[in-house]
């Protein structure tokens, strides 16, 4: 079929939805939601078999949807209703939810069900539930409804019935009025609630050192104490608040926007209040934590036998030059273990999107530090690549962009769930690329692949990664079970007899590449790019970095969206 997804951003979902339907065979196209005559344009120029609409935040015009079927994806169980369901979920601490898809018609989220499925809520932030557990059950409810579209047999139910009726609930808009934190008498837990339920956005507004902010992100502390409210510690660019029973750690933090002034953006905590921090302790973290230890690091490790395992999770799934530094020293320290596989990521959520683009913007000299930044990412890259005593894995819990899928590639085996959606290219922000890219994805894919995929710019699926050799294994698991899964996958890879094998290879393997060209060639011709580009005041690059960073809302939908692409079907996952 011909389907026109209608999305007021092309986000995670409305990427995932895009390349899985696409991966089935269908033609999909997108459109940006920027005004009802850009969306009638839209619809007459594709004239689309159906429009479906992943993530809308504005009502599709009347006379679109009497005249076309219009399916509204809606995050929320069936008879759920309005604009904040996601936030009313988290907020009553609710364990089960679902997504239902709905037809649209007059009444907002009234109209007839194509689709519902549930889903489980675990207590983590509000974003990377809507990338998961949200996501997956999603898009199960998509791909039901377009094949009950399809059949041209199935009839939608509606929503008036008894039983439908009995469970209805319309919930408001959450504003910022309940989402407030009193310091004086909230426990860490509602605290922690709170500030997970607006992680990314639109954050908690909040009074901090005599100024407004949004507060982005929270995580418990155990041990800190101090007067509720206050500031009483810092780590890694994160600080760390006082509550009545404990304390809260809160990586990033947005200046309120000042009437007339320009759009605000997230940046960590740190250098965020900048001079307006007071002295306070830097206080390290452990990378192996005590079971049952409630604190926060960006970075962790771990082993099982000949197992070890080094987590991150950067917000946002970005990587300053700080955070590749401190994550090189403990990748480091990792390869001083006596181990044989050493997994790299997560155990859900981003694996990562590349460099700080947020942190850049704020800079003194926003080309410097993409420079320094970039330069930092090819360090950690090269680390991986020149490492020949042990097996490597990147382990792809969620979604990896940019310098982000370039630094997993950099592993001997690429695992990845099954959800997960990849987008191998830096064309859009008005990047050449480095993290040793022009190396590492021609040897997986083939010179032709290669180019596909970062000429192209479109997400690319978990399956259609490993149908043309992005990844190696499909984790078909949900998000909670992802880190089980890889450790029992890790731990039988380190007794396979194979293994001792592989490893032994891989030094003259890295020793042949190196004749033929050296890591350095690779390096310095990307670098060489990027250069040129970062310290071009007239380079696309900076116009496109402020617009993502500040959320610009773009005036028209880019050109490689409105023509889409037919796909071929993939064969699934392993």
């Amino acid at each position: 079929m011909d389907i026109l997804l209608v999305a007021s951003a092309f986000n995670s979902l409305t990427q995932r939805v895009f390349a899985e339907l696409g991966d089935r065979g269908h033609t999909v196209r997108v459109e940006l939601a920027l005004g009802d005559e850009a969306l009638r344009e839209a619809v007459r120029r594709t004239a689309p078999d159906l429009v479906v609409a992943p993530m809308l935040k504005t009502a599709i015009p009347a006379d679109i949807w009497s005249s076309h079927v219009c399916l509204i994806v809606h995050p929320g169980p069936l008879g759920d209703r309005g604009p904040s369901s996601l936030d009313w979920a988290v907020h009553t601490g609710a364990t089960d939810w679902g997504v239902t898809v709905l037809q649209a018609a007059r009444e907002m989220d009234g109209g007839d069900v194509w689709a519902t499925v549930p889903c489980q809520m675990p207590a983590v932030a509000k974003s990377d539930l809507y990338r998961n557990e949200i996501a997956d059950a999603a898009l199960e409810a998509v791909l039901l409804a377009v094949e009950r579209f399809a059949s041209r047999t199935y009839v939608p139910q509606p929503q008036d019935t008894p039983d439908t009726e009995a469970v209805a609930c319309v919930r408001p808009y959450f504003d910022q009025s309940l989402r407030r934190v009193d310091w004086t008498s909230d426990p860490t837990e509602t605290v922690v609630r709170k500030l997970r339920g607006a992680d990314s956005q639109p954050g908690v507004l909040d009074e901090l050192l005599e100024e407004e902010w949004y507060l982005h992100g929270g995580h418990a502390e155990d041990s800190l104490r101090g007067r509720p409210g206050e500031l009483i510690a810092t780590r890694y660019g994160a600080v760390c608040r006082a509550t009545v029973d404990g304390a809260v750690w809160i990586p990033e933090l947005r200046p309120r926007r000042k009437e007339g002034g320009p759009a605000t953006f997230k940046l960590p905590a740190v250098p965020a209040l900048g001079d307006r921090l007071p002295a306070l302790p830097e206080i390290a973290a452990p990378w192996e934590l005590p079971d049952g230890r409630r604190t926060w690091s960006d970075i962790r490790y771990r082993e099982a036998g000949a197992v070890g395992f080094l987590s991150f999770a950067f917000a946002g799934g970005a990587m300053s030059t700080e955070q590749c530094g401190r994550l090189l020293t403990a990748y480091r320290s990792a390869c001083s273990r006596p181990t044989s596989v050493l997994v790299l990521g997560g155990s859900r959520d981003f694996f990562s999107n590349g460099i700080h683009l947020n942190v850049i913007e704020a800079a003194d000299d926003p080309a410097r530090e993409s420079w320094e930044n970039i330069n930092a990412m090819d360090d950690l890259v090269e680390a991986l690549l020149t490492t020949t005593d042990r097996l490597l894995v990147s382990a792809l819990a969620g979604n990896a962009a940019a310098g982000g899928a370039m630094l997993a590639l950099a592993a001997d085996e690429v695992w990845c769930r099954s959800g997960a959606v990849l987008n191998p290219h830096y064309r859009l922000m008005g990047l050449y690329g480095s993290e040793y890219w022009t190396y590492t994805l021609p040897r997986r894919v083939g010179d032709e692949e290669a180019q596909r995929l970062t000429r192209r710019a479109l997400p690319v699926t978990a399956a259609r990664a490993h149908e043309i050799g992005l990844v190696d294994v499909v984790v078909d698991s949900t998000p909670q079970d992802f880190g089980a899964v890889v450790a029992d996958r890790a731990a039988r890879l380190a007794s396979a007899p194979a293994t001792r094998r592989r490893i032994g290879e891989k030094k003259a393997a890295r020793e042949r590449d190196e004749a033929v060209a050296p890591l350095s060639t690779y390096r310095e011709r990307e670098l060489a790019e990027m250069h040129s580009t970062f310290f071009d005041p007239g380079a696309p690059y900076h116009a496109l970095r402020a617009a993502f960073v500040r959320k610009t809302k773009p005036t028209s939908t880019p050109r490689h969206l409105k023509e889409g692409t037919p796909r071929v079907r993939t064969s699934g996952g392993a």
